[in-house]
C-alpha cells in the first residue's frame, strides 16, 4: 500500500501500481511473517543451544529444518517460500525502478542509497525463499556449512581471499547499519502511522541485536582468512557458538537468543505496517 503523502505521479510508479496490487501485497506482507518465524526459531535455537539442550544450526537453515520436523511444517516452508519470493520480487523492483513510499526524486544520492538497500533486501529474501524450498523438498542444506565451503574455495587464490576480506568489511558494515538504525529509531519511516511505544522497543532492540549478529559474521569472514582457517566462516550459527564460548558465554548467547526472537516480532509488526 503506498504512503498517502505520495505525490500524485509518484502513485502511477510501475512499483506503486505493484504495491497496490491487492494480492501481491498480501504475499509480500507475509513473507515479512515468514521471516519473523525464522527469526524466531533462530533465537530459540541459540537459547537451547545455551542452556545444554539438543544440537542444532543457529541460522536460517536450523530455523527451517526445525520447522520442516513439524506436523504440517512442509506445507509452512512452501507457502513461505512463496511469499519471500514475492518479497523479493518487491524489493528487486523498488532496486530496478525506485521506491513507491520513498521515492527520493529530489536527492539522487538518497534514491541511490535506497536502491542499493532494496537490492540487498531482494538478494536475502530470495536466500530464505530457496533455502526454504530446499527444505520442504527435503532437500535442504546446512548454511555453515555452504559458508565454510564457498570460503575454503575462495582462499585457494589470491583474488578469493582478497574478495574475502572486502565481503567481511561489506558484511561488518550492514550490520553497523543495523546497529544504527536501531539505535536512531531510524526505522520508524519503514512503517505507517504513528508507532506504539511498544513497536519503537521491539524494533531498537531487534534491529540492535541483529546488526550485532550480522557484523560478528563479517568479522569471522575476516579471521578465517587471517588464520587461513575456512572453518572460521561458518556464517551465522558459528557466530552464536563462538559467542557462546566466551566468558558467561550462556548468559551471552541467552541474551543474543532473546534479542533475534524480539527482531522476529518486531517482522509481524512490518508484515502489518510497513510501507509498499
Amino acid at each position: 500500500m503506498s504512503n498517502n503523502t505520495a505525490s500524485p505521479t509518484n502513485s502511477t510508479t510501475p512499483v506503486a501500481r505493484m504495491a497496490q496490487n491487492g494480492v501481491f501485497e498480501r504475499f509480500a506482507r507475509a513473507g515479512f511473517v515468514m521471516s519473523g518465524l525464522v527469526h524466531l526459531l533462530i533465537g530459540y535455537i541459540a537459547i537451547r543451544l545455551a542452556v545444554g539442550g539438543s544440537s542444532g544450526t543457529a541460522d536460517q537453515s536450523g530455523a527451517m529444518a526445525e520447522l520442516s520436523a513439524k506436523p504440517g511444517g512442509g506445507f509452512a516452508l512452501w507457502a513461505g517460500g512463496i511469499a519471500l519470493s514475492v518479497l523479493a520480487l518487491w524489493r528487486l523492483a523498488e532496486a530496478a525502478l525506485g521506491s513507491s513510499s520513498e521515492p527520493g526524486a529530489d536527492d539522487k544520492k538518497s534514491e541511490a542509497l535506497n536502491r542499493v538497500k532494496a537490492f540487498s533486501l531482494a538478494v536475502i529474501y530470495c536466500a530464505f525463499a530457496v533455502s526454504a524450498f530446499g527444505f520442504a523438498r527435503g532437500s535442504g542444506t546446512s548454511s555453515s556449512a555452504q559458508s565454510t565451503g564457498i570460503t575454503a574455495r575462495m582462499m585457494q587464490n589470491t583474488a578469493g581471499t582478497i574478495a574475502l576480506v572486502v565481503a567481511g568489511l561489506i558484511i561488518i558494515a550492514v550490520g553497523g547499519y543495523h546497529v544504527y538504525k536501531g539505535a536512531t529509531q531510524s526505522f520508524l519511516t519503514d512503517l505507517k502511522g504513528s508507532p506504539s511505544t511498544l513497536v519503537r522497543r521491539l524494533g531498537t532492540i531487534g534491529y540492535l541485536a541483529k546488526g550485532l549478529a550480522i557484523a560478528a559474521m563479517g568479522l569471522l569472514v575476516i579471521l578465517a582468512v587471517s588464520r587461513s582457517d575456512p572453518e572460521e566462516a561458518s556464517g551465522l550459527d558459528g557466530a552464536f557458538k563462538t559467542l557462546g564460548a566466551q566468558p558467561y558465554g550462556a548468559a551471552l548467547l541467552i541474551t543474543a537468543g532473546l534479542g533475534i526472537i524480539t527482531y522476529g516480532v518486531y517482522s509481524f509488526v512490518m508484515a502489518r505496517y510497513a510501507k509498499m
